[in-house]
């Protein structure tokens, strides 16, 4: 039996071009020669986000198209791309060959959370491996993270606590609060009634000290009277809740002022003695009944200040006329005090609140009673 052996007498390189394989012209190959005549591709719609503020908690962001309709024979699929400019030079995501969803409309959930505190633009096409549609008009959206500020804690008066002031000091933990917060001050409201109404004006902003803040009332209440409070934290355009609401009772109205001391009324010219309270006392009462220009109604908050200061440096001197050490107090705020003033008395120091300070239409009253945490200034007051 005789075996043939066939020799291909083409040439190499002829034989391997006749390998090739040839484009097709089948409108449903993956290998068709080029953009099909007379196929048109619609731009998608882009139906969300669109204009969307998403909050950071809530991605990975789920964009939803509404599918691009064609003419041609071939199946759709979508490049979708994701970019922090509109022009899309700086893209953070882009997906190609997006298999289009059922019911007309296309789902596609990024695989990652988006960084926060900046817009994104997006957008879409359509492709049949062969022609390509136009890009929708990109939509935009913003990631942000949200703003809690909560309620701070009021703590001080309270509850139900008697203060030893017609002007109490307010004292209450600084709101927790969360996300891009700006600058935190606070607002305090104080009514006769739980249900703040109505309201006293609410005082503030007051500015936030390191994690309790302290602030003063700035206007008398009334002597022996019921109060509620409570507080509020704001950055200016977020605000948040308010406290928890506080009760207090103002201290009951002191004695009268006792009759100007020794003959020819001396007021506060008092002799050199001991540096006793009841001393002190007297100095203080004397010294108003000198002055009593000082402690009328004026017309103004500014007016009733001015005076009421004037009239405790002329205490203070007196002070020392009758042989005290005596001076100004600064608060627990860091303002000297209008109407509080230091004796030393017993070998320390004391801080004795003498004012019920007036304003507008109302004149300053004359008191006599201690109050905590003394901070004295040396002071040498204003001569007669």
């Amino acid at each position: 039996m005789q075996r043939y052996v066939f020799v291909c007498a083409l040439p190499l390189v002829l034989a391997l071009a006749a390998c090739e394989t040839k484009k097709s012209s089948n409108p449903l190959s993956s290998t068709i020669a080029g953009p099909i005549p007379g196929v048109e591709i619609s731009a998608p719609k882009l139906l969300e986000p669109n204009g969307a503020r998403i909050e950071v908690e809530s991605q990975p962001v789920t964009l939803l198209i509404e599918n691009s309709s064609s003419n041609g024979p071939r199946p759709l699929t979508y490049t979708i791309e994701v970019a922090i400019d509109a022009g899309f030079t700086n893209k953070v995501f882009e997906r190609l060959g997006v298999t289009p969803g059922d019911g007309g409309r296309t789902t596609l959930r990024l695989p990652d959370h988006l960084a926060t505190g900046r817009s994104y633009y997006w957008r879409a096409r359509a492709e049949d491996g062969a022609n390509t549609g136009p890009y929708a008009a990109a939509a935009s959206f913003e990631v942000y993270t949200q703003i809690v500020i909560e309620a701070p804690v009021a703590l001080a008066p309270g509850p139900n606590e008697t203060v030893n002031t017609l002007r109490p000091r307010f004292t209450f933990v600084n709101a927790p609060r969360s996300g891009p917060v700006g600058t935190i001050s606070y607002y305090i409201q104080v009514s006769d009634n739980e249900a703040f109404a109505p309201a006293y004006p609410v005082f503030g902003p007051v500015p936030e000290q390191p994690n309790q803040t302290t602030v003063e009332s700035p206007r008398d209440g009334e002597y022996s009277h019921y109060y509620f409070w409570h507080v509020q934290a704001s950055d200016g355009t977020n605000s948040g809740p308010w406290s928890v609401t506080r009760a207090f009772t103002t201290p009951a109205r002191p004695a009268p002022a006792p009759p100007a001391p020794g003959p020819g009324n001396l007021g506060g010219h008092i002799p050199p003695g001991p540096p006793t309270t009841d001393r002190a006392s007297q100095v203080v009462f004397g010294t108003a009944s000198e002055f009593p220009q000082l402690t009328r109604v004026f017309g103004s908050d500014s007016q009733a200040t001015n005076a009421a200061e004037e009239l405790l440096r002329r205490t203070i001197w007196h002070l020392h006329l009758a042989g005290f050490d005596a001076g100004r107090q600064r608060n627990p705020s860091g303002a000297i005090s209008n109407d509080k003033l230091t004796i030393l008395i017993g070998g320390s120091w004391h801080v004795y609140d003498i004012f019920s300070l007036g304003y507008a239409g109302k004149a300053t009253t004359v008191q006599f009673f201690e109050v905590p945490a003394p901070n004295h200034i040396p002071d040498g007051g204003i001569p007669d």
